[in-house]
């Protein structure tokens, strides 16, 4: 048997940890843009208009900065090449359309489920394809074995979120709906795994996070011409303009996804996303409540265990491969 190859640089124990602060500090970004796309939602009636609007502006505020971007222009030239040459197969540069998945299935489901199961549901999903995409790899993502630390500290993570939100489970939810979190997850997943391989063809993350964009706006745009069908337009637009700040707080995150994902794998970037996303969530309730509620003893225990669970799945730190 040939010998493993080496361990990239990527995987010394000081950029991954460095890389594990600033997949944190993205979650946070997650959990901002949540709050924000909740609100315009509500205000405006229609989850699949507010999920549109989040993604159209995103896809906006990079189509214009791609005229001025001439790195992120040479990006695109070498991902058409290497589709052109089939080099990459074609679904890599879909990755938008997981995300889009996601914020429509918030909009089908939040609704019956209640937004703590369909939590649950989509960090289970979401955990259980970054171990699988971290053993197995994808495309050009090598793969990592699933060690033990990181299967306990996978597991760690769902049941820590199934604490943080166990006093808003309701009982009477139709848990037959939990397949849509459930396969949101899973596309979550497979869209960090793929945006982060597009970076890595083109050289630019702009690249990456442009074609996400791009992916997911003509996936709600089809999914809202559906639904104006059917229900109707009447939307009353809020004037505060920060509620329509999803998008751009989007394109950052989605980009710092793409960059970190290369150091991390997806487990760990998960599993630190996850981190930073409860921890903003506690903050968002002692500060800044929505609809009154305020902060719950279980949510706080609940992403104290989630920061204790990326500790246990990124030790050892240097990861091991698959052979």
């Amino acid at each position: 048997m040939a010998a493993a190859p080496p361990i990239p640089p990527a995987a010394a124990p000081g950029r991954l940890a460095f890389a594990l602060v600033a997949a944190f500090g993205t979650g946070t970004l997650v959990a901002l843009q949540t709050r924000l796309n909740g609100e315009l939602g509500q205000r405006l009636g229609d989850g699949f208009l507010a999920a549109f609007i989040s993604f159209g502006s995103g896809f906006v505020i990079l189509a214009v900065a791609a005229l001025v971007w001439r790195p992120g222009r040479r990006g695109m030239v070498r991902v058409a090449r290497a589709l052109r040459e089939r080099t990459i197969p074609w679904w890599l540069v879909l990755g938008g359309a997981g995300g889009a998945f996601f914020v429509l299935g918030q909009g089908l489901t939040v609704g019956v489920l209640g937004v703590a199961l369909f939590t649950i549901a989509v960090v289970c999903g979401q955990t259980v394809s970054s171990l699988l995409l971290d053993h197995r790899g994808l495309a050009l993502m090598p793969a990592t074995s699933a060690t033990p630390q990181r299967v306990i500290g996978a597991a760690l993570a769902v049941v820590a979120v199934g604490i943080a939100v166990s006093d808003r489970l309701r009982p009477d939810a139709p848990y037959l709906a939990v397949v849509i979190p459930l396969a949101a997850g899973l596309f979550v997943g497979w869209q960090q795994a793929v945006n982060g391989q597009v970076r890595q063809v083109s050289g630019s993350a702009f690249t990456a996070t442009l074609g996400n964009f791009l992916a997911g706006t003509v996936v709600l745009g089809i999914a809202l011409l559906v639904h104006t069908a059917v229900a109707g337009w009447n939307p009353d637009f809020p004037a505060d303009w920060w509620l329509y700040l999803g998008g751009l707080v989007g394109c950052v995150f989605i980009a710092s996804q793409a960059v970190i994902v290369r150091t991390t794998g997806v487990l760990l970037m998960s599993l630190a996303l996850l981190g930073g996303q409860l921890v903003a969530s506690v903050v968002f309730d002692l500060f800044a409540p929505v609809s009154g509620t305020g902060l719950h003893l279980v949510t706080a225990i609940g992403s104290a265990l989630v920061l204790v669970a990326v500790v246990v799945a990124a030790f050892p730190v240097r990861a091991v491969r698959a052979s």
